[in-house]
């Protein structure tokens, strides 16, 4: 069975990728081109990256933060940008032209933020929560002996001092609530650093070892503890800047991350009328199932259906095996790939942050290549009020959205079908409008393809997140272009989005350091446009699973670009 498996990825590949070839001079000079990015450009600044992706040469290195190593980079991708801009598209085949234009779009991104936007100036987070992310990546998979990535672990640590000196040269007037928001954060990545880092490597006996961790370790921690001080009574008194990039920066950002080139006001609107059709379709079902009651008491019942903890994983395990079989016998798309993701209780050092989450390999481990799906259980401790208040979160509409989204046939799904990408920069670059918008229009399209039998609880869980995401979108254009306060978005959230005031508050935060966190409904509405538009081009010869397989053989590229191939020209995207 696995040698039949493999050839029929092997024939799905050479069918759906061997498109407009032309073995030339140009491709190969571009292959070069392509290669020195990848170890010059985007791995060389960014070896956290590389550890997720599955290249563990890069383990020992961390993310250079001081000023000099923010002008490095800036320089290093002036330089590159000047020899991609020299490649001539027109000499290239389809697939180099997409990734041509996916590294521009990289370059000018990362130098918009470094050199406009300017973060590293204005968030304190960033320096504590990246270091994080730089341990959690080496601890998260079993690619290599416990020993040996402690090793990698004490080498990053050893370089963790000083970016935190780096932090204090380089903060110029934060905005207050990005202070406020790295001072809530520290209390926890101290106690990750303090607990959960000497938690994952119990199995090293080397003495010398342990020490050398130990010393390390307790640097970091002192480091942090310095930092959350010197925020506290420095920084605080004197951050009084603004958190929004303003328009121009706005539209710029769109258009080199997401190939969107749509004015803002035209966005908006569209936004908008999207948020008042859920709104309606919200207030409909939720009169299917009881017309003369609130909406927001509806919704607290269905809040109570859910799995015991104790069943709870088993409860996803049937779930996931069940969207599996439906997507395969009702030809919803192909699933390249015999793999399927193992359940898993959260680790104990990612619980305090993580409700569920998908761990599938980088492109590129050779090692480590099983997939968790993550779930975070009660813990022990916990009242029985606190106990009821998480489960709520994995009520059986909630848990088909989140089933849907990570798993069948949001991102594991995708995760299945990168190997069959053309190129290495299609497995690492991408829109986020690709990624995202991929698994939101996922939640919609299985309901609508019955997945639910027409449940209408089912529906109004999927309406109610996408109530959510519609918020996002509003509130990020907002926030940073027009003035909007974190009280009115927050408002917003509440009013208009159907959230608790909790889930308002903690959606603002986010959306003041992720401006275009619109990208799982624009990548949505990109996504059933072009399906719609794609149906009518191909009449009675359209087949949901064949543009679903389309559409997946593109990779991560902007919409626009998919768009451009499947219907052949340069029609809106919206």
């Amino acid at each position: 069975m696995k040698i039949i498996s493999l050839l029929v990825v092997c024939l799905i590949a050479t069918v759906t990728f061997a498109k407009d070839a032309k073995p030339s001079k140009a491709n190969s000079g571009w292959d070069k081109l392509a290669d020195d990015f990848l170890s010059q450009i985007y791995y060389k600044f960014n070896p956290t990256s590389a550890t997720s992706d599955g290249l563990h040469e890069y383990d020992a290195k961390l993310e250079g933060y001081s000023k000099a190593d923010v002008d490095q980079r800036i320089a290093a991708m002036k330089a590159f940008k000047t020899k991609v801009e020299a490649v001539d598209p027109k000499s290239l085949d389809y697939d180099r032209q997409a990734d041509r234009d996916l590294v521009l779009g990289y370059i000018n991104s990362r130098l918009l933020s470094l050199e406009e936007i300017r973060g590293w100036e204005k968030n304190p987070d960033p320096y504590q929560s990246s270091i994080t992310n730089s341990i959690f990546v080496i601890m998260a998979r079993n690619y290599a002996p416990q020993a040996e990535r402690l090793k990698a672990v004490i080498a990053r640590e050893k370089q963790m001092p000083a970016v935190f000196a780096a932090a204090r040269a380089n903060l110029k007037n934060p905005p207050k609530i990005y202070t406020e928001i790295a001072l809530q954060q520290t209390p926890g990545i101290v106690s990750f650093f303090e607990k959960d880092v000497p938690l994952a490597f119990t199995e090293v006996k080397d003495a010398k070892l342990n020490a050398e961790f130990k010393a390390s370790n307790a640097a970091v921690i002192a480091a942090l503890k310095d930092y959350q001080t010197w925020m506290k009574q420095d920084l605080l008194p004197r951050s009084n800047g603004s958190f929004a990039i303003g328009a121009d920066n706005y539209r710029k950002k769109l258009l080199y991350d997401e190939g969107v080139d749509i004015p803002l006001d035209r966005l908006l609107e569209i936004g908008m009328a999207d948020l008042h059709k859920n709104q309606q379709w919200f207030k409909e079902t939720t009169a299917q199932i009881d017309p003369s009651r609130d909406p927001q008491e509806i919704l607290k019942d269905m809040q109570k259906d859910h799995p015991e903890p104790a069943k709870l994983l088993q409860a996803y395990d049937d779930l996931l095996g069940g969207l599996r079989s439906y997507i395969e016998e009702h030809k919803i798309m192909t699933i390249p790939s015999n793999d399927h993701p193992t359940m898993e209780e959260t680790p104990p050092f990612a619980r305090a942050t993580t409700f569920a989450s998908m761990d599938a390999p980088g492109p590129f481990e050779k090692v480590a290549k099983e997939s968790y799906f993550n779930v975070t259980l009660p813990e022990p401790t916990w009242s029985k009020e606190e106990v009821e208040e998480h489960m709520a979160g994995n009520s059986r509409p909630v848990m088909l959205a989140v089933a849907v989204h990570e798993v069948w046939p949001g991102h594991f799904m995708q995760h299945v079908w990168t190997p069959l990408l053309p190129t290495n920069i299609r497995k690492v670059l991408g829109a986020n409008t690709s990624v995202e918008g991929w698994a939101h229009y996922c939640e919609q399209m299985m309901l609508d393809e019955h997945v639910a039998k027409d449940d209408p609880k089912m529906r109004l869980g999927q309406l109610q997140d996408a109530l959510l995401r519609n918020a996002r979108y509003i509130v990020g254009i907002k926030m940073h272009t027009q003035g909007m306060s974190t009280d009115e978005a927050v408002d917003f959230f509440v009013k208009e989005g159907y959230q608790t005031r909790s889930i308002g508050l903690r959606e603002t935060k986010r959306g003041t350091a992720d401006p275009t966190y619109l990208v799982y409904t624009l990548g949505k509405l990109q996504i059933m446009k072009l399906r719609e538009d794609y149906k009518q081009k191909m009449g009675d010869k359209f087949s949901l699973q064949e543009f679903h397989d389309n559409f997946m053989k593109h990779g991560f590229l902007p919409i626009k670009q998919v768009r451009r191939d499947m219907m052949g020209d340069d029609s809106p995207v919206l």
